[in-house]
């Protein structure tokens, strides 16, 4: 976890014990919410077009927020953006552009809209895969990277995660910047950010 939800944990702690006495890393203690989605989803590998598009789709809107604030609104996401088919939101319409701009269940950021809507159109051309290929050959090699002891131990831009934006771009797509790519990439499992005591790690 990058960005202000790492910054809301104050000093470099390592693990802490949750409600259970299970050690986690400290961001995911806040708030069930995030206990449910750092043990059984954050740093798990995630494949398929669609869904890869989804969290891009999400960690863009995340960016300046907390990602608790995504989390919660993403049920309302999932509807307001065709549970984020690529196919399907590439072929949404100016009314539908109007209806997530009204759309109170979802972050009403238009220029992260409209981003969305044009990464969609940009995948629609793609072959099926590709967003899939693209996004893990960027997937750095787990024995170059020490398990992290502590918050101040974990990146929020890498080489690695600066390479993806760059070829994200490329290839047209949008707010897609290193420390979104470097969040997708932690999401996604590309590379494993649970700290080195945490419960989690071990279960990857």
């Amino acid at each position: 976890m990058t960005g202000e939800d790492a910054e809301t944990v104050t000093g470099d702690p390592a693990a802490l014990p949750g409600e259970d006495g299970l050690p986690r890393c400290p961001w995911a203690l806040s708030t069930p919410d995030y206990v449910t989605y750092h043990d059984e989803e954050w740093g798990r590998p995630v494949h398929g077009d669609d869904a890869l598009f989804e969290r891009l789709s999400l960690e863009a809107f995340q960016s300046g927020l907390s990602w608790i604030t995504i989390l919660r609104r993403r049920p309302g996401f999932r509807a307001a953006f065709a549970g984020f088919g690529i196919a399907a939101v590439a072929e949404f319409t100016d009314a539908d552009r109007e209806r997530l701009l009204a759309d109170t269940g979802i972050i009403r950021n238009r220029a992260k809209i409209d981003a969305t809507l044009a990464n969609a159109r940009v995948l629609a051309g793609w072959a099926s895969g590709d967003l899939d290929a693209l996004i893990w050959s960027h997937a750095p090699d787990p024995a170059g990277r020490p398990a992290p002891k502590a918050l101040t131990d974990v990146p929020a831009v890498t080489p690695e995660s600066t390479a993806l934006s760059k070829a994200l771009k490329k290839r047209g797509l949008r707010f897609v910047g290193p420390t979104t790519a470097y969040a997708l990439m932690q999401a996604c499992g590309l590379v494993n950010d649970h700290l080195e005591s945490c419960v989690a790690r071990s279960a990857l």
